[in-house]
């Protein structure tokens, strides 16, 4: 399976889209650069699914669009342009692998991460760096429907459920991370469980 991030020359604010080509085409969240239907066409004649880490608009305004170009199933947590409902611990395919979806709210109700035997795309919940810290960072949870505690909960559902063979992080934001990934969720759990505001000049 070959894993590109399509929105990685946005000019836009987006959270990355990933296209995941395999046995089957699958993408990582819709993001919201106007052109991903050409950035998708650039690779693949056509789209099985998308599944969706959480409904926030810089994930998911151009899955409208998506749908109407290729019309694939749509695994996510929240009811709208859905096709099929996400729940924790379901199987779902990406690029034709085997990922685990993981409940991992606290950065926003209906987030999931999915977790395969080598790989994490772990939307929001944990990035590798942001701005805020390096080598592990977290979703914000000064915004609204989001929780500090909730999310520490989550970071330690997530730990729970990572195989030791993952050695790849897909995050929404910032560089992708390949290496000791539990090393890197681990930092960004203790960062988040201090209370600290993540930016404190906000």
């Amino acid at each position: 399976m070959e894993i590109t991030c399509l929105t990685e020359e946005a000019d836009v604010f987006t959270g990355h889209v990933y296209l995941a080509a395999g046995e089957s085409r699958t993408l990582v969240d819709a993001g919201a650069m106007p052109g991903i239907i050409e950035a998708v066409r650039n690779r693949v004649t056509d789209l099985d699914s998308i599944v969706v880490t959480h409904g926030h608009d810089d994930h998911v305004e151009r899955l409208p669009a998506l749908r109407e170009a290729f019309a694939p199933t749509v695994y996510a947590a929240s009811e709208g342009d859905r096709t099929e409902p996400l729940s924790d611990g379901m199987d779902v395919s990406i690029g034709g692998k085997t990922f685990e979806a993981v409940a991992t709210p606290g950065h926003a109700p209906d987030h999931f991460a999915f977790v395969g035997e080598k790989a994490v795309f772990s939307g929001d919940i944990v990035v590798y760096s942001d701005g805020a810290y390096d080598d592990g960072s977290f979703g914000r949870t000064d915004i609204p429907g989001a929780d500090r505690e909730t999310l520490v909960e989550s970071l330690d559902r997530l730990l729970d459920r990572l195989p030791s063979s993952v050695r790849a992080l897909y995050p929404g934001h910032g560089p992708s991370f390949e290496g000791d990934v539990r090393a890197v969720i681990e930092r960004a759990r203790d960062r988040a469980a201090r209370g600290e505001p993540k930016y404190p000049e906000d």
